[in-house]
């Protein structure tokens, strides 16, 4: 029996107002977020008024968005630049106020149609795609560039090289982009909210599927959590406090995720060369940089710094605690195997979106004259890729395990007192 009024009707039928305050409020706070994170980071002293447009660039790649980076030195010189990264502090903020956005008009509802979901989505979706396109259209810029010591600028000026670098966007790429991001959102706000309403055929997943996405939701949250307050204890205590929150603000999912998975067993491939710094602790930053291509796991990282066990430890914590919760959220009647089976398969799809929103690809180059080869001490590399399987089966047998200990957990804490639910 539906509970909603005849005002949450016509919110419903008619709620073009609640749509566009959903997509506004969620480009809003992604905006605030990449501005004052590029502002810590000093973008906010880039020429010409350059650093909105830098914003806009931002949030494009927060939903996917491709940003072309380009460069022009002329006949005597050439540049190359490119770079692969989405910036998962705006992502995550974004993501959370659009689906809580497009949840709010559903709430005390026990079901809703198919049909008036994908109506309610959709509107948010047209406000959305023409927000993203003003952002995508904006984020333009070019830069005069200079070309390293003295020696290599006197040059430039006599040969009459300025090398520029900018950047723009695929706008259709973009706007395709980003409307496979704000579906997944709505996807994800629906099986991760405990009350949402569902069509009549999809009930089922109440009782299934939505107790362990909550828990994976919980889980990442508290992972980026964990990585905050590290964050402010060494800006506290090792100063460079506008950088830390420039992590923060940016790229803080970047760190904590992958982070999260090493400590799993996976194994990212990774490498930084040149002026490129990682926002990264210390004993990364020295495992990756060199002019070779490394692996990333316990064992390489335990070589600098045996401290880094304790991602271990925190993962037998985290994700047990994340399959109690599942198991204790779920039916009483379910056997922990299929808690085990459930947690495994939701842990697995959980490492899958952070192998595939983790991956970072950097690069640049500058010559002139054939001073500073593009592939010289004029340019950096970055590269940060997981080993996908690896990361999968790490995941499916933490998540096999955990999940058939908290089913067996939760239902002791069940018997002991005395309740069929928590």
């Amino acid at each position: 029996m539906s509970t909603h009024g005849p005002h949450d009707q016509a919110v419903l039928r008619h709620g073009w107002g609640r749509a566009v305050v959903t997509a506004v409020a969620g480009l809003i706070a992604m905006g605030v977020v990449a501005a004052l994170g590029l502002w810590a980071a000093g973008a906010s002293a880039l020429p010409d008024g350059a650093f909105p447009r830098v914003v806009a660039a931002t949030v494009v790649t927060a939903v996917g968005g491709t940003v072309e980076i380009s460069g022009d030195a002329g006949g005597l010189a050439g540049t190359r630049a490119d770079l692969t990264v989405m910036p998962l502090s705006v992502t995550l903020v974004g993501a959370l106020v659009v689906g809580a956005g497009f949840l709010r008009p559903l709430r005390r509802r026990a079901v809703a149609s198919g049909a008036e979901l994908a109506g309610w989505a959709a509107r948010i979706a047209v406000v959305w795609l023409l927000g993203l396109l003003g952002a995508a259209l904006a984020a333009h810029r070019t830069f005069a560039l200079r070309l390293g010591d003295d020696t290599l600028n006197d040059l430039g000026e006599l040969f009459g090289v300025s090398p520029t670098a900018g950047f723009t966007t695929d706008v259709p790429l973009t706007l395709v982009s980003g409307a496979v991001w704000l579906a997944a959102v709505f996807v994800a706000a629906l099986l991760v909210s405990p009350s949402a309403p569902l069509p009549a055929r999809l009930l089922r997943l109440q009782a299934s599927v939505r107790p362990v996405a909550h828990a994976m939701l919980v889980l990442l949250l508290v992972c980026v959590a964990l990585g905050v307050v590290v964050a402010l204890v060494v800006a506290a205590t090792r100063g460079r406090p506008a950088e830390t929150f420039a992590v923060v603000l940016l790229g803080m999912p970047n760190l904590v995720w992958p982070v999260f998975t090493i400590g799993l067993g996976a194994t990212w491939n990774g490498q930084v060369e040149g002026p490129f710094a990682l926002p990264m602790p210390h004993v990364l930053d020295e495992v990756l940089r060199g002019p070779d291509t490394v692996r990333l796991n316990l064992s390489t990282l335990a070589e600098h710094d045996g401290r880094v066990w304790w991602l271990v430890v925190v993962d037998a914590v985290l994700v047990p605690a994340a399959a109690f919760l599942a198991a204790a959220h779920s039916s009483p009647r379910t056997r922990p195997r299929w808690h085990a089976v459930r947690t495994a398969a939701a842990l697995v799809l959980t490492v899958v979106m952070i192998c595939l929103t983790g991956r970072i690809s950097a690069h640049y180059g500058l010559s002139v004259l054939g001073l500073g080869d593009l592939g010289g001490e004029l340019s950096g590399r970055l590269i940060l890729r997981p080993v996908v399987w690896s990361a999968l089966g790490a995941a499916a047998l933490w998540g096999l395990v955990a999940g058939f200990v908290g089913g067996v957990a939760a239902g002791a804490v069940r018997r002991r007192s005395g309740t069929r639910t928590l």
